[in-house]
Parts: structure tokens; sequence; C-alpha cells
């Protein structure tokens, strides 16, 4: 037995998980590393989207640098002691780092979104009074656009997660060393006490929010865009709604593909944790560090993501690799607009 507890971790723990996170950690550094570079060449540092993107890039490096720690726990964690410095430094160090980054992510990506759709009402303000009366929903839609709320916010998400999950981990660590926990890798420090329990419902139903807030952004703009369709023809100037569009729908589609699977199972997990069963015991864990593991995997797939979908971005990378680069191609990188382009 590898460990005198219920908690046995098996060669998908031992072997895979480091393998993966050692495999994402070089590649999301790499590319969020350039990703700085190309912002911090062609974007103005007093645009909104900008202020968003570099809080997001952060975010991603902060991950990446958690993700060679989280490959040594999983691979020698069942060997150390809770006590030990190891175990202190690799699992609550590096799991504290990413999931403050995680949750800082998810609101950034919330805010850009809904900073995009507030560009358009901006733009269009007698189309869309149509469809939005409140002038309160309008006006805090607004704030999401200017440069001095972005800069705002960005630190108090910070602030905010920082401080919740500092306090469900410390608060954690002191049970778990009362009630004796003798392994790093143990029932203990995997499935959490109350406080983490409390912590993980209340980021839960934030990223729900955030998730339904971002959908809600897409239906709408959808449904303005179909009355558009059918009313008149979209000229040049409303080719900016499919933009806008494409760029909600990939922030939909990363909440969707790598943080949706991690927040659904993660009540499940609690519910089914009260039935004593070491087999199943197991294979909850087991699932539960895959999924965050691939809520992880985000910040290595973010340069990729943009890449392949923003002409400007890759405009601007292709730029920097060459000697002579055509006027054209010297304009601001922003995977995000603020105002409407020229199309």
């Amino acid at each position: 037995m590898r460990n005198s507890t219920c908690l046995q971790p098996s060669i998908a723990t031992t072997v895979a998980l480091p393998v993966i996170y050692s495999f994402l950690c070089p590649a999301g550094s790499f590319g969020n590393i350039l990703a700085v570079w190309i912002l911090s060449r062609q974007a103005p540092t007093k645009r909104t989207q900008y202020i968003y993107l570099v809080n997001l890039v952060i975010a991603n490096l902060l991950v990446c640098s958690t993700m060679p720690f989280m490959a040594v726990y999983f691979a020698r964690g069942y060997q150390w002691t809770y006590d030990s410095l190891t175990c202190k430094i690799a699992h609550h160090l590096g799991n504290l780092i990413m999931h403050v980054s995680m949750y800082v992510t998810i609101t950034i990506l919330c805010s850009i979104a809904l900073s995009q759709y507030a560009t358009l009402k901006k733009n269009n303000d007698t189309q869309f009074s149509e469809a939005a009366n409140e002038n309160f929903y309008r006006c805090v839609l607004e704030k999401f656009r200017q440069p001095k709320f972005a800069k705002y916010l960005c630190i108090f998400i910070w602030l905010i997660v920082l401080c919740i999950t500092i306090t469900a981990i410390a608060y954690g660590a002191q049970e778990r060393a009362t009630q004796g926990t003798y392994k790093c890798y143990s029932t203990k420090v995997e499935a959490g006490e109350f406080a983490a329990m409390i912590s993980a419902s209340l980021a839960t139903s934030w990223f729900f929010v955030s998730f339904m807030m971002v959908l809600l952004s897409y239906y709408s703009l959808t449904r303005h865009l179909s009355k558009i369709q059918k009313n008149t023809c979209i000229g040049g100037k409303h080719l900016i709604y499919g933009t806008v569009k494409r760029n909600i729908l990939v922030i939909q589609v990363i909440l969707t593909v790598c943080f949706l699977p991690y927040h659904i199972f993660r009540p499940v997990f609690y519910i089914l944790l009260k039935n004593k069963d070491c087999p199943r015991l197991n294979y909850l864990v087991e699932i539960k560090n895959f999924l965050i593991c691939l809520a992880a995997a985000k910040s290595s797939l973010d340069p990729v993501i943009t890449l392949l979908l923003d002409k400007t971005f890759k405009k601007s990378l292709y730029g920097l690799f060459k000697k002579s680069t055509p006027e054209h191609h010297k304009r601001k990188a922003d995977i995000f607009t603020d105002e409407t382009p020229e199309m």
C-alpha cells in the first residue's frame, strides 16, 4: 500500500497528470510570454481591452507557474508527510495560486464579454434602445468600457479572490493539523474540510453567474443581429457585429469546454463523498483532479486560440519576425476591439 489512508493514487494520478502538466507548462509559458511581448509592443496602455488582456495573461502565467509544483505533487505527494516543506510548497502554494488565477480568469473573461457587448450598444445607441429601455442597465454596461473602471475592477477581482482562497486554505490547514493528517496526498487534503466546501460553493456559484452573463450577452446580440438581417441588408459597418459575436462566442466556448465540467462535477463530488466507499472515493478524486487539469489547460491554449481566430493578432505576430513590415500590418494588436473597425 502506498498510503495508509483510504485514498490510493493510481497510475493515472502518479504518471498521466505529471506528464500532462509537464507538457502544458512550457507550451503555455512560451505562448503567454509571447502574447505579453506582442501586447506591450502593439497595444496602447490606456485602452480598456488592453487592461483586461494584460490581467488575463498574468493569470495565465501564474497558472503555468504552478504546473511544475502540481506535477511533482501528483508524482510524489503520496510519499510526503503533510507537515513537510515539499507538501506545503507543492500542493498548498500551487493549489492556492492556481485557484486564484482560475477565478480571476473567469471573471475577466466575463468582463471582456460585457465590454464587447457594451461597445455595440454605444456604437448603435438608437437601435439598442428599442431592445433595452433600462437606463441603469445601460449605464452599468458602459462602465465596463472605461479604462479607469477596468483597472480598479481587475484590482478588486484579484484582492477578493485572493482573500477568499487564502482564508479557506488557511482554515482547512488548521483543521487538518488538529485532526492529524499525516500524508500529503490524502482524503482530508483532496476532499477538503467545511471551510473548503463553503469556499467551493461560493466559487461555483460565481462561475455560473459569470457563465450566464456571457450566455445572455451572446443570446441578446444574436437576437438583435437576426432582427437586423430580417429588416435590412447588413452593410460594411454592420460587419462589426460578426466580429463581436465571434469574440463572445469564443469566450462562451472557453467557459463551456474548460471550466463548466469542473463546476458541474464539484457539487456532485461533495454529495457523493458522504458515502464512505474507498473505490468510489478514489474515482471521484481522480476525476476532480483531471477536470482541474482541463481548466488549467485553458491557460496554455489561450495564445493558440487567439492566433487562430484573430487576424489582427496574427498580423502583429508575423510582423514581429519581419525586418520590414507593411503599413497595414502595424495596426494595434488587440483581440477585442473598443471601437468599430474599418471593414
